[in-house]
């Protein structure tokens, strides 16, 4: 890390918040975020130096998506679920899989130099949507709460769900450049699961009956200790997980599943606002440090069928699964279009990459070079697109109300967007 990298990090970070108290509807924060890393990274004006083999952005991806994984668990509701979600149940129960086999096929297909886990690895990557780059379309309630809430619900807990499959895909990778054995691969892959599931049980457990039996003596006090609960916990479970051979990711996310359980659900068992402070704060270095360390690469290595591996990932990848869900809905296309569109790639996409790059499989460079320019498309695409096309959409619904299909079907549950940035309006 550079002299000046902390510096301009913070600085980015002051002047972004100093343009928003001004004019609330500047620039998409991840934009500009994005935009501000690659000018002050090596490629432009130097200030920040960071590799993508950098400790400190292995260090701070991990946290963030730990942190967000907790997060999002701990919010799960099963009963509201199983009663009334059956946009997100589609997306993630249908939608999910068949994104990513088709994204192993496409890959497969316009990279065909990658082995097929590989294929696996770059499709589950870039499986997993970010509620936060769609904040205008998740916080807007001109939109029916189904579909909001649907997209909302679908980007905190898939890429929860894509982890497991990234670790097993990594790891075939692995085996398959000789650089693990079978055998070698079955004990890595059970012990990356067993002890992450294991060990964020006990860490959420533990959090839980702590939870439930803190009396705080004050408000002073609940407001000064009670926010730390969510992020120590995450931490913990980590902790625990990584030394035995365990998913960190998994453990963060068990724990958070189990801290959300014992805790109770309700306006009462939000996540306090420090806690959502903390986790936007490190969202917003996440994309920075992106913008300074992936461009380089991106730059320099990107192929047209990089170029184009990307924009199917982006629209039939995404979109086709999506109307394959949805069959059965009564919806009518413009929504599951709109569905389709809206799932934008961000911040997992980037800490998986990072994970691309630790584990140094034999064509990590191309997976890692379709990720940042994926990402990168859908930083600009979904943040410009995000306004226009809901204006767009939600005019339609005014014209032609429908009294069947998601469009009128009611969400059963409030689920706060996940991985908020600062200032914005939930819904």
């Amino acid at each position: 890390m550079g002299d000046w990298t902390l510096a301009a990090v913070a600085g980015t970070l002051l002047a972004y918040i100093a343009v928003r108290t001004l004019r609330p509807r500047a620039l998409a924060p991840a934009i500009a975020f994005t935009a501000a890393g690659f000018i002050l990274g090596t490629e432009v004006l130097g200030w920040i130096d960071l590799t993508l083999r950098a400790e400190s952005l292995k260090v701070l991806a991990e946290a963030t998506l730990a942190l967000v994984l907790f997060s999002d668990a701990s919010r799960i509701d099963l009963r509201a679920l199983r009663d009334g979600y059956g946009v997100p149940a589609r997306l993630l129960g249908i939608g999910l899989p068949l994104t990513i086999v088709a994204g192993a096929l496409a890959a497969f297909a316009v990279l065909p130099h990658l082995l097929v886990a590989e294929a696996v690895v770059l499709s589950v990557v870039l499986a997993a949507t970010d509620a936060a780059l769609g904040q205008a379309v998740v916080t807007d309630e001109r939109l029916p709460a189904s579909i909001r809430q649907g997209l909302n619900v679908e980007s905190g807990l898939n890429d929860g769900l894509c982890v497991p499959v990234l670790i097993i895909a990594l790891t075939i990778a692995q085996a398959d450049a000789n650089r693990l054995s079978a055998s070698g691969a079955v004990r890595v892959v059970a012990e990356s699961i067993g002890y992450g599931v294991l060990m964020g049980a006990v860490a959420g457990f533990l959090a839980g009956v702590v939870h439930r039996r803190s009396r705080p003596t004050s408000d002073e006090e609940r407001r000064e200790w009670g926010w730390l609960l969510s992020p120590v916990t995450a931490a913990f479970a980590y902790g625990l997980a990584m030394p035995l051979g365990g998913s960190g990711f998994i453990a963060a996310f068990v724990a958070g599943g189990f801290y959300g359980a014992l805790r109770g659900r309700g306006v009462e068992a939000g996540e306090p606002q420090p806690t959502q402070d903390l986790g936007a704060l490190l969202n917003a270095v996440t994309f920075i440090v992106f913008g300074a360390a992936f461009m380089k690469p991106l730059i320099d290595g990107v192929t047209w069928q990089i170029a184009l591996y990307a924009l199917l990932s982006l629209t039939v990848v995404r979109m086709l699964p999506v109307w394959v869900a949805m069959l059965g809905t009564r919806s009518r296309s413009a929504t599951i279009l709109y569905l389709g569109w809206f799932g934008p790639r961000g911040l997992a996409s980037i800490v998986f990459g990072v994970l691309v790059v630790e584990a140094n499989t034999p064509h990590a460079n191309t997976v890692v070079i379709a990720t940042a320019l994926t990402v990168t498309a859908s930083i600009v695409l979904h943040g410009l697109s995000a306004g226009p096309l809901t204006d767009r959409y939600t005019r339609l619904l005014a014209r032609r109300p429908r009294s069947a299909g998601v469009e009128a079907a009611p969400a059963q549950l409030h689920v706060p967007v996940r991985a908020h940035w600062p200032g914005a309006a939930q819904p």
